[in-house]
């Protein structure tokens, strides 16, 4: 992989990581697109690539850090106030407080994405080497983000996140496994879906993603440290898609907030529909 392709595939995570249209499937059709040109990179569905996916996927939660850094900051510094509140209490029961309760639905949260995900981790692999399975992810995408657009009011604040919530949006991630199912998308839209108001189900949205990016980085890392796999792609390409996708994020997700709160989700829904017509029509099958 040259690092004029690792840039380019950089900035397409970046700008579509927060945009809920899959960042995931679209990194998968430039790099078909790359290789029917006669790029040397591997093909998307091998481990080195997939590796280098998660890659700038990590790199984009240092957009999460920056746009969300007084909201981070703040639940970590309350979290710490109420753990050693609670350690200090002698001879009383130990109770939670808010902030430790958002903590723990999190955990949960990340834990059933991450045993869905290691269960389903080879046959969700097997979509990346498929442009065409894209269509359907991407319309099932496309459907319920026009959807969440006519929903009311949501009622519910980050406080009432409880248990069977945490496990709706974690088995929702999980299905961002699949190319096309767009992470962001699919959790905030559980999240509204459960009653979440929009500022909620996006800030959790995006809290669950720093562990998660980051347990399947490793995973992947694993996986294919060691082998001759990683040659295929290289540090100083794998550096610079993360320092882009980075750079390109930031500016991403502070878009997507605006529109979010606005309800005008169905621009993203519109651009994907055309998306899958193109897809369809076979007017890309000259570049995949």
């Amino acid at each position: 992989m040259t690092y004029f392709e690792a840039a380019i595939l950089g900035l397409i995570q970046g700008i579509f990581m927060f945009v809920p249209v899959s960042s995931t499937a679209h990194l998968v059709l430039a790099q078909h697109f790359m290789i029917g040109r006669g790029s040397e990179m591997p093909p998307p569905e091998s481990a080195s690539m997939i590796l280098f996916d998660l890659v700038v996927h990590i790199g984009t939660l240092v957009s999460i850090a920056i746009v969300f850094r007084r909201s981070l900051s703040g639940l970590l510094r309350a979290t710490w106030s109420e753990t050693r509140a609670v350690l200090h209490r002698e001879g009383e029961p130990a109770r939670l407080g808010p902030f430790s309760k958002l903590m723990l639905m999190g955990v949960i949260t990340v834990g059933v994405t991450g045993v869905l995900g290691l269960l389903l981790k080879r046959s969700f692999e097997a979509v990346f080497g498929s442009p065409q399975i894209l269509m359907v992810t991407l319309s099932v995408t496309a459907l319920l983000l026009f959807m969440t657009d006519r929903l009311g009011r949501r009622p519910l604040g980050v406080k009432d996140i409880g248990p069977r919530m945490a496990v709706i949006i974690g088995i929702a991630q999980a299905l961002a496994l699949i190319p096309g199912i767009s992470r962001s998308g699919i959790t905030i839209i559980a999240g509204l879906f459960s009653g979440l108001k929009r500022r909620w189900a996006a800030e959790y949205s995006f809290l669950v993603a720093i562990p998660t990016i980051l347990a399947a980085g490793l995973l992947q890392a694993i996986e294919v440290i060691g082998t001759d796999s990683t040659e295929a792609v290289g540090t100083g390409p794998m550096i610079v898609g993360f320092t882009v996708a980075a750079i390109s994020g930031t500016f991403a997700l502070r878009l997507v907030l605006v529109l979010l709160y606005r309800a005008q989700l169905k621009f993203f829904s519109v651009y994907l529909l055309c998306l899958v017509a193109l897809i369809g029509f076979g007017v890309l099958d000259g570049l995949l």
